[in-house]
C-alpha cells in the first residue's frame, strides 16, 4: 500500500489543483482551486474551450466591458468547477474575489452570483463549498450564507483567533495554511522544522484539538504543505489538500501512515479553555500574532495578483 492510499484510510484527500489529469490520476474525494491554479490551467491549450465558451458568456451577459469582464472572470471560475465535478465524487472549493476580503455585503453578493451560476447549469449547491479569506468581514459574510444553506471554505487562516471566529459563525469547513506559517518561522529563526516541530503542523493540531474537545462541528482541512513530512505529521486530521507533487511523492512513497489525529488525541492534548470572541477581541488577538496579521495580508494581496492576471489573459481575448 502507498503512503496516499494509507492516507485515504484515515483523512479525506483533496487535490489542491485546477488540473483535471492530476485530478484522475490521484482520485481524491474533493478539489479546490485559486486564481493561481486557474489562471495557469486557464492557458493550457486542452482547456481553451472552457475560456472561449465563458468569453462568449460574458460577452452576451454584460452591458459594459467591466461587466462582460466580471460575467467571463465568473463563468470561468464555474466552467472549470463543473469539470472537476465530474472527476471528484464531492465537493470542489469555488473562490470569491479576494479584493472583496474586507467587504461582506459585496462577499455574500458575489457567493450567491457563483452559486446561481453553477444552478443554472444543472449543479446543486451541496457540491459547492465558496471560499473566503478569513477575515472578520470574510467571516460574517461565511456566517450569512452558511444560514443559507451555502457551505463555505475559510481560506487564508494562519492564527487561532480565526479558527476559534470561524467555528463560533457556523463555518463549515477552515483551511489553515501549514507551509506559510512555517516559512514565517523558518525567514524569523533561521531554524529548520520538521514534522512535529513544524509550527504550521502545531498549529493544525491545536485547532484540531480545539474543535474536538468542544464539540465544533467545523472541519479542518490543512492546506499550503512544503514537504509530505507534514502532511504525514497531520494525518488523521478532516481533510487534507494536497497538490499534485505531494501526491506523486506520496503515491511512490511505501512508508506506513496511521492517524495521529483523533477525539482521543484532541482529548488528551487541548490545553485551550474554551473563548468566545467579538469584532474587538478577534482583531486585537490577530494584531496581537504578527504571523498571522502579516501572512493574511501578504495571502490576500497574492490572490489579488493572481485575480489581476487571469483578467489580463482574459481581457486580451475579449478585446
Amino acid at each position: 500500500m502507498s503512503a496516499l492510499d494509507a492516507l485515504k484510510n484515515v483523512t479525506t484527500v483533496v487535490a489542491d489543483t485546477g488540473d483535471f489529469e492530476s485530478l484522475k490520476a490521484y482520485t481524491p474525494t474533493d478539489a479546490t482551486t485559486n486564481p493561481s491554479l486557474i489562471y495557469a490551467a486557464a492557458q493550457m491549450p486542452q482547456y481553451k474551450h472552457l475560456v472561449d465558451e465563458a468569453i462568449e458568456y460574458g460577452k452576451a451577459n454584460g452591458d459594459t466591458p467591466e461587466s462582460k469582464l466580471e460575467a467571463v472572470m465568473d463563468k470561468v471560475c464555474v466552467n472549470f468547477g463543473n469539470e472537476i465535478l465530474k472527476i471528484v465524487p464531492r465537493f470542489v472549493s469555488t473562490e470569491v474575489d479576494a479584493r472583496l476580503s474586507f467587504d461582506t455585503e459585496a462577499t455574500v453578493k458575489k457567493a450567491r452570483e457563483l452559486i446561481k451560476l453553477y444552478e443554472s447549469t444543472g449543479t446543486d449547491k451541496s457540491r459547492i463549498l465558496i471560499k473566503i479569506a478569513s477575515t472578520w468581514e470574510g467571516i460574517r459574510a461565511a456566517e450569512i450564507l452558511e444560514k443559507e444553506g451555502v457551505r463555505c471554505n475559510l481560506t487564508l487562516l494562519f492564527g487561532f483567533g480565526q479558527a476559534v471566529a470561524c467555528a463560533e459563525a457556523g463555518v463549515y469547513l477552515i483551511s489553515p495554511f501549514v507551509g506559510r506559517i512555517m516559512d514565517w518561522f523558518k525567514k524569523e529563526t533561521g531554524e529548520t522544522y520538521e514534522g512535529e516541530n513544524d509550527p504550521g503542523v502545531q498549529s493544525v493540531r491545536r485547532i484540531y484539538s480545539y474543535y474536538k474537545k468542544y464539540g465544533y462541528e467545523t472541519v479542518v482541512m490543512g492546506a499550503s504543505f512544503r514537504n509530505t513530512g507534514e502532511i504525514k505529521a497531520l494525518a488523521g486530521c478532516d481533510l487534507l489538500t494536497i497538490g499534485p507533487k505531494f501526491l506523486e511523492q506520496l503515491k511512490d512513497d511505501s512508508d506506513e501512515v496511521k492517524a495521529i489525529l483523533s477525539q482521543e488525541y484532541a482529548d488528551a492534548n487541548c490545553e485551550d479553555e474554551k473563548i468566545s470572541l467579538d469584532e474587538a477581541a478577534f482583531r486585537w488577538m490577530l494584531n496581537d500574532d504578527a504571523m498571522a496579521t502579516e501572512k493574511l495580508a501578504e495571502g490576500i494581496r497574492g490572490f489579488a495578483k493572481d485575480i489581476n492576471k487571469l483578467e489580463a489573459f482574459i481581457k486580451d481575448q475579449l478585446n
